[in-house]
């Protein structure tokens, strides 16, 4: 990846999850609208359900996005298919986008979609673990790719430039054996131990012993990109205010920045300061506007 993938002026605009701020994520509403809203690039999350399909959802579990309940690697395609994926946003969604029972998608669905765009996009895959099916979810969605057409040389499929993208490094360095470093992302957070507790409802000896595995995680994540195992560094935006010595370091060495979430005209001033190369948005409309008065 070099400096000639990023538009001139600004940084690229990746809707997360879509345009999930206007619709349910993950949802056909939120892509196209994405599409529409002119986001230089689409950003997923994916699982392997019981019947090793690759599906867009962000929890393991069913149970905050959808009708359903209960671990998404143990629901086949054909039941995620009957759930409601959309309803609980609130957004009515235009008859140009899809019915309800149209929302939910699978990976090779969203390829056409982006295939559809009738411009080049950028495709951001997140790989989510822990995964019950280990990595295999990678070698499944590289396989899928390749059946599609993608060239791993170039990381493209037809108009579309897809790059990978996880927090964990067992998951990278899977990818690594398939995937130039380039179009890989080291994704890395920045929490605390009450933090943790409180989202997670834990108590102060679990939400310690949690914290020190999330930690080493954290650790080992740096270590990946302080030695440039991969070019892409996925800092979160709290990661970027919290540790602004390893973000400038990484900025010398060459990284290619990608920021999450970034939502507020606060925090996309701040990536704009910082020189960072692409920002992931809930809101990729009002963030292109802010950019373009300012660029």
């Amino acid at each position: 990846m070099t400096s000639d993938d990023f538009a001139p002026g600004r940084p690229k605009v990746y809707a997360h999850r879509g345009a999930s701020a206007a619709y349910a994520e993950h949802t056909r509403a939120a892509y196209l609208q994405a599409i529409a809203d002119g986001a230089d690039g689409v950003e997923c999350d994916v699982h392997l359900t019981r019947d090793q399909h690759v599906v867009l959802l962000h929890d393991a579990d069913l149970d905050r996005t959808s009708t359903g309940t209960g671990p998404v690697a143990e629901h086949t395609l054909e039941e995620l298919r009957s759930l409601d994926f959309s309803s609980w946003k609130g957004a009515r969604i235009p008859e140009a986008y899809g019915g309800v029972s149209d929302q939910f998608l699978t990976l090779p669905e969203l390829l056409d979609i982006l295939r559809g765009a009738g411009r080049e996009i950028g495709l951001a895959i997140e790989l989510k673990h822990p995964s019950p099916y280990r990595l295999k979810l990678e070698d499944r969605v590289l396989a899928l790719l390749e059946e599609e057409g993608w060239t791993p040389e170039d990381s493209r499929l037809e108009n579309i430039r897809i790059s990978f993208m996880s927090f964990d490094t067992d998951s990278v360095q899977r990818l690594l054996r398939s995937v130039p470093k380039e179009y890989i992302c080291q994704l890395v957070d920045d929490f605390t131990v009450k933090e943790l507790r409180e989202e997670l409802g834990l108590g102060f000896l679990t939400g310690s012993a949690v914290a020190n595995v999330m930690r080493a995680t954290q650790l080992e994540a740096e270590r990946v990109l302080d030695e440039g195992e991969v070019v892409i560094a996925g800092p979160g935006i709290d990661y970027i205010r919290e540790h602004a010595r390893n973000v400038q370091r990484w900025l010398d060495a060459g990284r290619i920045f990608r920021v999450w979430t970034v939502d507020s005209e606060k925090d996309v001033a701040l990536c704009q300061g910082l020189g960072i190369h692409e920002i992931t948005t809930n809101k990729p409309a009002q963030v292109l506007k802010q950019l373009m008065v300012s660029s």
